[in-house]
């Protein structure tokens, strides 16, 4: 008989409370989805990374505030989408290793690329990651905001109205021009 993974919530609280393991556990649970969500929307893996840290460094600060019956991951991309617009606003920018030349492998595509598939089957893989960054690039920002909470964020049309601040229908809305827009664009690789 295997125990149930620990809720996110549970380790948060046992973060609060001082254990720091418990932190590492959510971090590895959440890192990638987070950091997709992120350079996924600003379309810059320096700018991702450093957003990265903020939103990991609030969790730890404001961990304490966490408010009990609460969904962890609604709280932890809400953090992500406000530290992801201050810096839009802030209109920062970044130089990424890729404009200087460096060519090694985005950190995502060495994660998300199986070793084992072969090369031919690696180029589509990196093909069909291209198209959909191109594709999510197209759609407007509000609806790729909004699916991405939804699918890196795996939350519910309730919990990213919520976050965006919009309404059911609006949210409702927006994630199906955006399914519809991206099958239009992704149709060739589908």
């Amino acid at each position: 008989m295997t125990d149930a993974p620990e809720s996110d919530e549970d380790l948060l609280g046992r973060y609060a409370r001082g254990e720091a393991r418990a932190f590492e556990l959510l971090y590895r649970r959440h890192e990638m989805r987070v950091w997709r969500y992120l350079e996924r929307n600003v379309g810059n893996r320096a700018t991702a990374d450093e957003l990265m840290q903020e939103v990991w460094f609030a969790v730890a600060r404001d961990a304490r505030r966490f408010e009990p019956g609460s969904r962890f991951t609604a709280w932890l991309f809400a953090i992500a989408r406000h530290r992801m617009i201050d810096a839009v606003r802030a209109g920062r920018r970044q130089v990424s290793l890729e404009a200087l030349g460096y060519d090694a492998p985005p950190v995502a595509e060495q994660l998300t690329t199986e070793p084992s598939i072969g090369p031919l089957a690696a180029v589509m893989v990196r093909e069909q990651r291209g198209a959909l960054t191109r594709a999510l690039g197209e759609l407007p920002d509000e609806q790729r905001d909004a699916l991405l909470l939804q699918l890196e964020g795996e939350l519910s049309v309730e919990e990213v109205a919520a976050i965006t601040r919009s309404s059911f229908e609006t949210t409702k809305s927006r994630l199906r021009y955006a399914r519809t827009k991206l099958r239009e664009l992704l149709g060739e690789h589908a």
